[in-house]
C-alpha cells in the first residue's frame, strides 16, 4: 500500500518562484533522494485552483512517496532537520502550509 503525504504551500511575501524552485532543485530534491523512506518526491506550482477550495491560497503542493509515515516523520527530523529550517526561515510561509495524508486505493 502506497502511501502519500501532499503538502500545500505558499511563499512568504517578497519571495520570488524563481528564489524558491532553485531551492527546491538544489537543496530540497537533494535531500529527499537521500532519504531511504521517501519512494519518489516531487514539487508543483499551482496554476490554478477550484472555485471550492478553501484554505489557500497555495503557490505549491508537493507529493511525497513514503515507505512508512513513521519512519519517514522520524528520518525527515535528522536528516531533513537543517532544510526544513531553511525552508521556512526564507521561503514559505508556515502558517499557510497544511498537509493531507493519504493511501492509494490499489486497482
Amino acid at each position: 500500500m502506497a502511501v502519500v503525504r501532499f503538502v500545500f504551500a505558499a511563499l512568504k511575501p517578497g519571495v520570488s518562484a524563481a528564489e524558491y524552485e532553485r531551492f527546491e532543485r538544489e537543496v530540497d530534491y537533494v535531500v529527499a533522494g537521500k532519504m531511504k523512506t521517501i519512494v519518489s518526491y516531487s514539487t508543483h506550482r499551482i496554476t490554478e485552483t477550484g472555485a471550492g477550495i478553501s484554505g489557500g491560497p497555495w503557490d505549491y503542493i508537493e507529493r511525497i512517496e513514503v515507505t512508512d509515515r513513521k519512519a519517514y516523520q522520524a528520518e525527515l527530523a535528522v536528516v531533513g532537520k537543517t532544510m526544513l529550517e531553511e525552508l521556512y526561515e526564507k521561503y514559505l510561509d508556515r502558517s499557510k502550509t497544511v498537509s493531507v495524508w493519504s493511501e492509494r486505493i490499489e486497482a
